[in-house]
């Protein structure tokens, strides 16, 4: 059965990179909207004739607090027809359509593994949904590892907020990577993400002699999925263990 459409408003916005901003929307007829982490919805943007090439969906970068308010985190796509309307035509108290929350992308029912977060730009909003409902709800959990991945410093997302969660979360590390800076600070790594969680991985086995037991969610560009489900198989996981979702 297909979900309504309904009216939602747009009720802040807050570019966070030179590309990148946050929405926040509100969907005034809910007293609530109830999601899962890791789930999705998707606005019916008036772009195209065609109905079904006006849908543009994007995962919700909020966790669940009880209210008719969630966040989203979206990149410019220049060339694109969704992002640009929405960045250019789209400020507050503009009224849209959207529809949802969809998708299975969500966490397991048990967190009795280690958790890697993968991600490569606004694959990154499942993810702080998930460790924001982690400690928010004081799950219990294994080791949580949140690795980022983008060019430079200035394509950073969330990275002082999530830093300041590694303080309050025991056993949550995020590990920002980037590919284009030689020289980076502490906590932070220069390159790709895969050398980030291989190495990981490397030091527990090295610890105990083998691979910790783990989920491997993965979020990003589908070059970075594929490659990471490839190099986490090649390393001896299961790919049962392996869950993604595509960007673009």
């Amino acid at each position: 059965m297909l979900q309504p459409w309904l009216k939602c408003v747009v009720i802040k916005t807050e570019d966070i990179t030179h590309s990148t901003r946050r929405f926040w929307i509100q969907i005034p007829e809910l007293s609530q909207f109830d999601f899962e982490p890791g789930q999705f919805v998707t606005f019916d943007l008036p772009i195209h004739e065609q109905r079904n090439k006006r849908w543009r969906s994007y995962s919700i970068a909020s966790a669940p607090d009880g209210s008719n308010i969630f966040e989203l985190v979206i990149v410019l796509m220049e060339d694109g027809l969704g992002t640009p309307h929405l960045f250019n035509e789209v400020k507050v108290g503009t009224e849209l359509l959207v529809r949802g929350p969809q998708g299975k992308f969500t966490m397991p029912s048990t967190l009795d593994k280690d958790l890697y977060l993968i991600c490569t730009g606004t694959g990154i909003a499942p993810f702080r949904s998930m460790v924001h409902h982690i400690h928010n709800k004081q799950l219990a959990h294994k080791n949580i590892h949140l690795i980022f991945g983008c060019r430079e410093f200035k394509d950073s997302l969330y990275e002082t907020e999530l830093k300041q969660l590694e303080k309050v979360l025991p056993g949550f590390y995020h590990h920002p990577c980037f590919s284009r800076e030689l020289v980076v600070g502490p906590g932070q790594y220069s390159g790709y993400v895969h050398a980030c969680y291989n190495k990981l991985i490397e030091t527990q086995k090295g610890m105990t002699g083998e691979i910790p037991a783990a989920y491997f969610y993965l979020c990003g560009w589908k070059n970075m999925v594929d490659d990471a489900k490839q190099k986490i198989i090649e390393i001896g996981y299961d790919k049962q263990a392996i869950h993604l979702e595509l960007y673009g």
